[in-house]
This record gives structure tokens, C-alpha cells and sequence, in this order.
């Protein structure tokens, strides 16, 4: 045998015969597998094709009869591999959509902002002084309606009664576009 006899095999591949093998004996097990990893055919199709070419590369080292749990294992670490590269691609891609997002806010969003800020001022300034106090003391100072009515010395059904009274004035203030 010469160096250029094609029926001489090189002893760092496997043989082409036994990858054709293992793939008609366990391709669609296999191909079953990596659909249940990966949750997605196409995925699990390059996973398959990724373990299939490491077969080719290193299956020479795997001993004969650990070979299918060989491919198996590589082609789980492969489906791994193409998971945390996808989840790193869609990362990513969140980062940038909140980034465009933050960037594409325009010039009159400040404005806006303020012109809303300064509507919610006004109308809490038009409710009457004890609504005025229940919606400071539940809302800015996050105070329970209990601790309210203790500190105003009122009834626990006063203090929601004119919360809620306050909330359908600011509300409908706040709806009516004049």
C-alpha cells in the first residue's frame, strides 16, 4: 500500500463506513433527541449535523462499543452550545432594541412629560384639603389607610371614603382632554 492507495484509511478519521452506519442505525433516534433539548427541528438539525462532523473529526478515539452514548454526548454539548449562542444572540438583540428605544424617545417627550406632571399638580391642588392630605399620606408617604386614620384621628371608613373620592376627581379631571 502506498500513500496515495485509496483503500488505505487514515487512522486519525473514523471510518466513513461506520459513520454512514451509526447514522442509519441511530440518526432518527438521535435526531428525536435533540428536538426534545432544543424545542426546535431546525436547531436540532444543525446541533445534529455539528455532532455528526465531530464524529467524522474525533470518533477515532471513542472506544467501539461506547460509541453511540459518544455521539449522543456530543451532540447534546453541541445543542447546549447552539442554545447559550442563541440566547446570547437574543440578549443582544434586547439590549439593542432598548437601546434604540431610549434613543428614539423624541424631543418632545421631556416636554410632554412635564406638561403631565404639571396637570397631576394642578388637579391634586383643586381637591379639597383632607383629600388632599389622604392622597399625600397613602400615595408619597405609602402610609396603610389604618396608620391614616390614626394619624388624622378619623373613622377607617372616612379615610377610604375620601380617597376614593379624590381618585374619581383626579380621574375625571385627568380624562377630560380641556
Amino acid at each position: 500500500m502506498t500513500a496515495d492507495d485509496p483503500s488505505r484509511t487514515d487512522p486519525a478519521r473514523i471510518d466513513p463506513a461506520l459513520v454512514e452506519s451509526l447514522i442509519s442505525r441511530h440518526g432518527a433516534e438521535l435526531e428525536r433527541f435533540l428536538t426534545a433539548v432544543l424545542r426546535d427541528p431546525q436547531l436540532a438539525g444543525d446541533a445534529m449535523q455539528n455532532a455528526l462532523v465531530k464524529m467524522v473529526e474525533r470518533g477515532h478515539t471513542a472506544q467501539e462499543e461506547t460509541r453511540k452514548a459518544w455521539l449522543f454526548r456530543v451532540a447534546y454539548n453541541e445543542a447546549l452550545l447552539l442554545r447559550r449562542r442563541q440566547a446570547t444572540g437574543d440578549n443582544v438583540l434586547r439590549r439593542i432594541a432598548a437601546t434604540a428605544a431610549r434613543q428614539a424617545e423624541s424631543a418632545d417627550q421631556p416636554i410632554l412629560r412635564t406638561e403631565v406632571v404639571e396637570r397631576v399638580r394642578q388637579a391634586l391642588a383643586d381637591l379639597s384639603a383632607e383629600q388632599r392630605t389622604i392622597v399625600r399620606m397613602r400615595i408619597y408617604e405609602q402610609k396603610t389607610f389604618k396608620v391614616i386614620a390614626n394619624e388624622l384621628q378619623i373613622p377607617l371608613g372616612t379615610a377610604l371614603s375620601r380617597m376614593r373620592a379624590a381618585l374619581g376627581q383626579l380621574r375625571n379631571r385627568l380624562d377630560d382632554p380641556d
